[in-house]
């Protein structure tokens, strides 16, 4: 019987291992080092108060497929010419065939200051500590409140708005709204990649008037003087129109750059903008785990080298790489996972048994659900060419155009999401 080695006890090692196990074709090993695993889409809700934090996290021992071989080890290094990876304490663990799915790291050195900023103050992150990330916003007492992201890719692309969202809900609610400026910056041109999507959000960005800033590369975080240093990488129209100051808004004004301006402190400094905030909320810069990126594995980018159709690695034809660490040009979601691994599974099986891998591809498909406030979601789903592509089951759910705001979505997005995970997806179906 052929042995598997997978890498990674997240989203898609263990539904990897479910479904290999299912087959019982193969001998399947995981090597993951954590005693817990997360449900991290709940994170959001966690930072807005609608969901509880325990409920996110069960025991990896509890959600182990049965006849797993669970190695409790850091994997450090490849071999693959003699098929074998090297663990942190120096075990060479050999292998058939080996599936790489150790997921993303959080690099909060590459901004200035942010490691000693987040989770502390009025700074936070859900990515992080989502518990925190409540008791920033119910604290919150007006003034400028800036979500932001980073250059780099990030699970969910979507979350640094979907608290945004939620925080515009409470802060209306609470009373504070007349107080208070949202600011989103981003270092993106839209506000989503999927058009109709896009523009259910600006109907949604315009109502709760938020002022939207494009092109906006976070450098730097000054969480003393709370000053959010941002370097902006598209030149305003011509004309002298005003991107940031928070001056007379009478001139011009680069909507390209500055959507539905408020009135904020900007602060003009080497060449950079600082956005003054009352409370951040931001996506840390995300990358591959080390051991990815300074492996022969990887891409220049650092990522996993696997055609982004058939998940087989670029170069050596036993190993395949899915999930947040491959270099898949598509959402990083537990989603896309879902999709990923059955022609995983297929293709490992093909391979052992015929030495050719199956017909079938991965198209690129992601969802993110896209929550814009307490009650309220849209739903993207879409391909490598940003095509939106709505499952036809949501029409038994009643809902016929999920790129619109729907209560039954923020059902779906609470308490169906989650009980699918825990129940279907990690015990290998395919839903």
């Amino acid at each position: 019987m052929k042995h598997v080695l997978i890498i990674g006890g997240g989203t898609a090692g263990i539904m990897t291992a479910a479904q290999l196990l299912k087959g019982k074709n193969f001998k399947v090993s995981l090597l993951e080092p954590a005693e817990y695993h997360y449900y991290q889409p709940a994170w959001t809700l966690v930072g807005a108060n609608a969901y509880n934090f325990d409920k996110t996290r069960k025991s990896m021992a509890s959600i182990m497929p049965k006849g797993v071989n669970w190695i409790k080890e850091f994997a450090e290094n490849f071999h693959p010419e003699n098929n074998t990876v090297e663990t942190k304490s120096g075990q060479l663990i050999s292998y058939d065939y080996l599936v790489v799915a150790p997921g993303i790291k959080i690099d909060t050195s590459m901004v200035e200051g942010l490691t000693e900023a987040i989770d502390k103050g009025v700074v936070c992150s859900n990515y992080t500590d989502p518990e925190f990330t409540w008791n920033v916003i119910k604290n919150f007492k007006g003034g400028t409140a800036l979500f932001t992201q980073p250059t780099t890719p990030i699970k969910c692309g979507g979350a640094p708005q979907k608290i945004m969202y939620l925080a515009d809900d409470y802060f209306y609610k609470k009373g504070i709204k007349k107080d208070t400026n949202i600011i989103f910056a981003t270092p993106g041109g839209v506000i989503f990649g999927v058009k109709p999507i896009a523009n259910t959000l600006m109907d949604v960005i315009n109502r709760k008037e938020i002022n939207v800033r494009y092109h906006h590369a976070l450098v730097k975080v000054d969480g003393d003087k709370k000053i959010a240093w941002y370097k902006i990488t598209k030149d305003p129209k011509v004309g002298g129109c005003v991107i940031l100051e928070d001056k007379s808004t009478d001139n011009c004004i680069d909507e390209t750059i500055n959507y539905n301006p408020k009135k904020v402190k900007i602060t003009k400094e080497n060449g950079l903008y600082g956005i003054h905030f009352d409370m951040l909320h931001l996506a840390p810069p995300q990358t591959a785990p080390e051991f990815i990126k300074n492996s022969v594995l990887s891409n220049d980018a650092g990522w996993l080298a696997v055609d982004i159709h058939t998940l087989q690695h670029e170069k050596y034809k036993n190993i395949f790489g899915l999930g947040d660490a491959a270099a898949l040009p598509t959402a990083k979601t537990g989603a896309a996972i879902r999709k990923q691994v059955p022609i995983v599974v297929e293709n490992l099986t093909r391979l052992s048994n015929e030495q050719s891998i199956s017909t079938k591809t991965y198209n690129g498909y992601s969802s993110c659900p896209l929550v814009t406030g307490y009650g309220k979601m849209v739903l993207a789903e879409f391909d490598y060419d940003s095509n939106f592509t709505p499952d036809p089951k949501l029409k038994q759910m009643l809902v016929f155009n999920s790129d619109k705001e729907h209560w039954r979505l923020w059902l779906l997005k609470k308490f169906m999401l989650p009980y699918l995970y825990w129940n279907k997806m990690l015990k290998g179906e395919n839903v």
